[in-house]
């Protein structure tokens, strides 16, 4: 398990860049000017665009801002913007000939009863959490690994989500379950009142399936838990007045003992209200069988660094690891992590990417040295690790395709490595694992492979036996179409890989119609995966899908992402440009036929290629975004990225963000697509206030465009996967309308 928090501003969450400042003059950077080395309109000196900041201080900024009103999240302006929006693109989305047929395949889609549960280790059986058209907030059920490998497993639930809200007479969201090993009957489940990143908590008990009396309860809030031992939590949440950052999360820790009040709990580790990131947490790290090997604490200093302490004896110990570094785990003695910038230990420097093993005692006092599992070459990166006893699993990704690795401690001969057998050319996912029975879940898929689980048990023989569980049903027919991956060349001359699924006997005239999709931030990979939704909505209807692996993301270790930070985010955006001007001049499609979509830091990345690239695309799905990049630091939880895309309150950093933001480079007389921007009232990650602004904006401009706002479900769109269904609906027949018409 990761135990360095990545927000997925999607997943998911979620950055401007600009590489360009050395080639613009210091009017362009007020102005919003794009880089000299873009093509298109924006290329050649312009007049500054209406609204835009006569200074960029944060009250300059606010003082250009016609529509702070639709900050208020629930406020009455905003609420009838809203309702007057949704009433427009639901009559031409939902009033579309194509609307039925398409939400009635997404629903068939999202609520198959033959989908494979997903499983996860629960005390001696199998734990999953489960959705379908008669339980669209889901059961939390169990059953044997004997009963789960069976064709007709046999469920026993735990909680019913829907029956609870019904009888508490709330919007419940299941947001999942954290389990006391080794036993794991005594459960935190932790339950969102309307999708909400914030939840309330309470203590369940697998073993008479209540609530347990008395127990656990915290109110609602943004927590991070972890059980110390059956009586005691480690707790970050809101203790009252001054105790959160700017953000809204934690800098403190507490230890909450069994019938105390959160006001009684005893404080065992403190950041700083100044902290950034997304709060201080506890991490219990434990062997097979229970018992603890050592509790670490995390304190983020900014989006992507963090400080890191052990708790020992009742005192704190500063660990030496890098300040950018993800934990994984714990082997004996030994920490395992992965380091994300080069870090100097014992004598040896060890490159950004690798994934590394050190005896806690060396990184208490910095004089040990360090393991090497696994080291990187160029366009390798480590995605997922998962831990045991005396093993460590890993997948391993090498020009976006993945693979799965063993590493074994040799108890002081050092590591051996393994090969674990999988599929070429699919991304593979690390699912639960059971370090009591050193078992674990995968899974592979592709853009046009359905996904297969498999159970591994590392037990047998040198690099574990393999156990296939299940095959998921084909969603759409994979027949007509092949995958090809091929490589654009950006602005700076790197070269961008990017996937096309496409019809196999595809016209190379430029006249498929195209979605490009692409994300590029918080060092996020997007390896090829399998979407049942739109291979049933759009490559069954004749249409393309693109994956853009653009810089941001984490496809090729940290310095694909730290590339593209801050003052360099334009290259990220160069990027995404690049690769729809390959597709264009490989005649696999036209600016005509050409989609784009993004959905939170994807939103960033699709607003900024409207207002700079209009000339590319004639369609744009914005979802859940972030738009007014000068003033996100202000909207919560904001100011947890300024790691990511730099601060809007120093000078420097707003000039650079403001040459992208795209909030305030909306001009009247650009030729802009009708662009669908879509959000949620109750997303707590990204403000819903970056779309209904971008879209008042559009509109008091005179441009055509689509908004629409759901509210209810929050930033991850997973709560109701009926409400899903139709989500998708819309954004199909929107492209449709757009790209097929």
């Amino acid at each position: 398990m990761r135990l360095t928090p990545r927000l997925i501003l999607t997943v998911s969450i979620p950055a401007l860049l600009l590489a360009a400042c050395a080639t613009g003059s210091s009017e362009d950077a007020i102005y919003g000017l794009a880089p000299d080395r873009i093509e298109g309109p924006l290329a050649t000196p312009v007049a500054a665009p209406p609204h835009f900041p006569v200074d960029l201080t944060p009250a300059g900024v606010r003082a250009a801002d016609d529509h702070l009103a639709l900050e208020q999240v629930e406020g009455a302006e905003a609420m009838a913007f809203v309702a007057e929006s949704n009433r427009k693109a639901l009559a031409s989305l939902e009033g579309d000939r194509r609307y039925e047929t398409f939400r009635q395949q997404a629903e068939a889609i999202l609520t198959a009863t033959d989908r494979i549960p997903s499983p996860s280790f629960l005390g001696e059986g199998i734990g999953n959490f489960w959705q379908d058209a008669a339980n669209p907030k889901g059961l939390w059920r169990r059953t044997t690994l004997d009963s789960y490998r069976s064709d007709a497993p046999r469920w026993e639930t735990l909680i019913d989500v829907d029956a609870l809200a019904k009888a508490e007479g709330r919007d419940w969201v299941w947001k999942g379950a954290n389990c006391l090993a080794p036993d794991e009957t005594r459960c935190l489940i932790s339950l969102s009142d309307g999708g909400k990143d914030a939840v309330v908590v309470r203590e369940f008990d697998t073993t008479t399936r209540t609530f347990v009396a008395g127990g656990f309860n915290l109110p609602e809030g943004k927590h991070r838990l972890s059980w110390l031992d059956r009586d005691t939590l480690l707790v970050a949440t809101d203790f009252g007045p001054n105790t959160l950052t700017e953000s809204g999360y934690p800098f403190i820790i507490k230890a909450l003992k069994r019938g105390q009040t959160l006001a009684q709990a005893t404080e065992v580790y403190r950041g700083d209200i100044g902290d950034g990131g997304y709060g201080v947490s506890s991490s219990v790290l434990r062997d097979g069988r229970g018992a603890v090997l050592a509790v670490l604490f995390n304190r983020p200093l900014d989006t992507f660094r963090s400080e890191r302490v052990q708790w020992l004896d009742g005192q704190t110990v500063k660990l030496s690891l890098p300040a950018r570094a993800s934990v994984h785990g714990a082997v004996r003695d030994q920490l395992i992590f992965s380091v994300d910038e080069p870090w100097t230990q014992g004598g040896e420097t060890f490159e950004g990417g690798s994934l590394l093993a050190a005896p806690l005692a060396g990184l208490r006092d910095g004089q040990g040295r360090a393991d090497v599992l696994f080291r990187p070459a160029d366009r390798q990166s480590v995605d997922e690790v998962a831990v045991f006893d005396n093993r460590v699993v890993a997948t391993v990704y090498d020009n976006v395709r993945g693979r799965m690795m063993r590493f074994l401690d040799t108890r002081g001969r050092g590591w051996t490595k393994a090969d674990l057998e999988t599929p070429d050319n699919v991304a593979v996912h690390l699912g639960d694992s059971s370090r009591g029975s050193d078992r674990l879940f995968y899974s592979y898929e592709g853009f046009l492979t359905p996904a297969t689980l498999s159970l591994l048990d590392l037990r047998v023989g040198t690099a574990g036996r393999a156990e296939t569980l299940a095959t998921a049903p084909a969603r759409f027919d994979a027949s007509t179409h092949v995958v090809e991956q091929f490589e654009a060349t950006s602005s700076d001359g790197t070269k961008i890989p990017y996937f096309v699924t496409r019809p196999r006997d595809m016209a190379m005239d430029g006249s498929a119609p195209t979605i490009l999709f692409g994300y590029g931030g918080f060092q996020v990979s997007f390896p090829p995966a399998y979407k049942p939704e739109m291979g049933k909505l759009w490559l069954e209807n004749g249409g393309v899908f693109v994956q853009a692996n653009i810089r941001g993301g984490g496809e090729f270790g940290p310095q694909w992402h730290q590339s593209v930070l801050k003052e360099n985010r334009q290259l990220a955006f160069d990027d995404f440009a690049a690769v729809a001007a390959d597709l264009h001049r490989r005649g696999i499609t036209s600016p005509r036929r050409t989609g784009i979509y993004g959905r939170s830091n994807g939103g960033v990345l699709t607003s900024v290629t409207v207002t700079q690239h209009p000339e590319l695309i004639n369609a744009a799905v914005i979802e859940s975004p972030l738009i007014d990049m000068l003033r996100y630091h202000e909207l919560p939880a904001g100011a947890s990225w300024i790691g990511e895309y730099g601060d809007p309150r120093i000078p420097a950093e707003a000039a650079f963000i403001a040459r992208y933001s795209a909030y305030q480079q909306l001009r009247p007389d650009a030729d802009y697509p009708r662009v669908y921007i879509t959000t949620n009232t109750r997303d707590d990650r990204v403000h819903p206030g970056h779309a209904r602004k971008f879209a008042a904006r559009l509109q008091d401009q005179g441009h055509d465009h689509l908004y629409y706002e759901e509210t209810a479900g929050g930033h991850s769109n997973d709560a109701d996967p009926v409400a899903n269904a139709r989500r998708w609906a819309r954004h199909y027949v929107y492209l449709a309308q757009q790209l097929m018409d």
